[in-house]
């Protein structure tokens, strides 16, 4: 029994240390993250080239007009992307091209379904780029680099340590 207890206190020593140490680097960080503003800044006019993950969906160049045309279709219909800005009048119709338009309609796609490869894809017609398609007025959606997960796996580590460590506690307490 002695010996059982002699663990047990162990055992809350070491869970009190982890909380102590993980925990309070836990919590200065995410204090950090809080700090962080949520706004979303729009991309710079120009052909921009960023660094750290941000990336755009573009119509390729070599691809067939008709295999382009369908893709567009696809987009701007079944696809559910709005097309609005690519009509007379709108910010990006000029140049009034089938590669134009087709790349915001791609990108478009592309931003509001994920970022994924797949959602760039349109049967072979597009392809991910880190350099900027917006020119002049006509501002395409921009990715975002994704979030560090490091903290959140930190979180998690520290979590089912405690919680493996209570559970230890618990079963040396019923022994």
């Amino acid at each position: 029994m002695e010996s059982k207890m002699c663990i047990l206190l162990c055992l809350i020593m070491v869970r009190f240390h982890l909380v102590c140490v993980l925990g309070g680097r836990v919590v200065s960080e995410a204090k950090e993250e809080a700090a962080t503003p949520l706004t979303k800044p729009s991309p710079p006019e120009g052909n921009t080239t960023f660094i750290g993950g941000t990336t755009w969906c573009v119509a390729l160049t070599s691809v067939p007009a008709v295999q382009l045309q369908t893709a567009l279709n696809w987009a701007c219909g079944p696809g559910s992307t709005d097309c609005s800005s690519l009509q007379p009048g709108g910010p990006c119709f000029e140049p009034n091209t089938l590669l134009s338009h087709a790349s915001f309609a791609f990108n478009s796609y592309y931003q509001q379904n994920g970022n994924s490869d797949i959602a760039c894809n349109f049967g072979g017609t597009a392809i991910i780029t880190r350099k900027n398609p917006s020119y002049a007025s006509c501002v395409y959606l921009s990715s975002e680099p994704p979030a560090s997960s490091s903290s959140r796996t930190r979180r998690k580590s520290r979590n089912v340590g405690i919680g493996l460590l209570q559970y230890l506690e618990i079963g040396l307490l019923f022994m």
